[in-house]
């Protein structure tokens, strides 16, 4: 389990961008469960959509993959994950303030320094959304 400070050791994502709140389980080079907790007072509320909150879907994706970032990546590494492609994205159902968003991502594969892992997003136990991702490890 990882709070957000560790987290903020693993990954140089920070506010307003670092999405993901809480780890609640990392089964090394395997999988990570994790959360986002989507409150009102997030930015993008203001304009997507006013007077109908809906988290836009790219950042529900940018989560999944912060998430795998997490899973992927050591507190102190000179390495950093670049995102490099999603494919088969498919959004379910909409994110709205009050919603915990839990990510669940699973490495697929790695070559070299090319990494694919799978991502789903869900609330309440209902898949929100859900993709592939691909990244390159790179030095900093």
């Amino acid at each position: 389990m990882m709070d957000v400070m560790e987290i903020m050791e693993v990954l140089p994502h920070r506010y307003p961008f670092l999405l993901v709140d809480r780890v609640l389980e990392v089964v090394p080079n395997e999988k990570i469960i994790a959360i986002k907790n989507v409150t009102i007072n997030e930015g993008f509320f203001q304009g997507h959509f006013p007077g109908h909150p809906i988290m836009p879907g790219v950042l529900i994706v940018e989560a999944m993959a912060q998430a795998t970032g997490a899973l992927m990546m050591e507190k102190g590494s000179d390495k950093v994950p670049y995102f490099m492609a999603i494919e088969n994205a498919k959004f379910r159902a909409p994110v709205r303030p009050g919603d915990q968003l839990r990510f669940e991502c699973s490495i697929i594969k790695v070559k070299g320094k090319i990494l694919k892992a799978k991502g789903i997003a869900t609330v309440d136990g209902k898949k929100a959304a859900e993709a592939t991702l691909m990244f390159s490890i790179m030095d900093k």
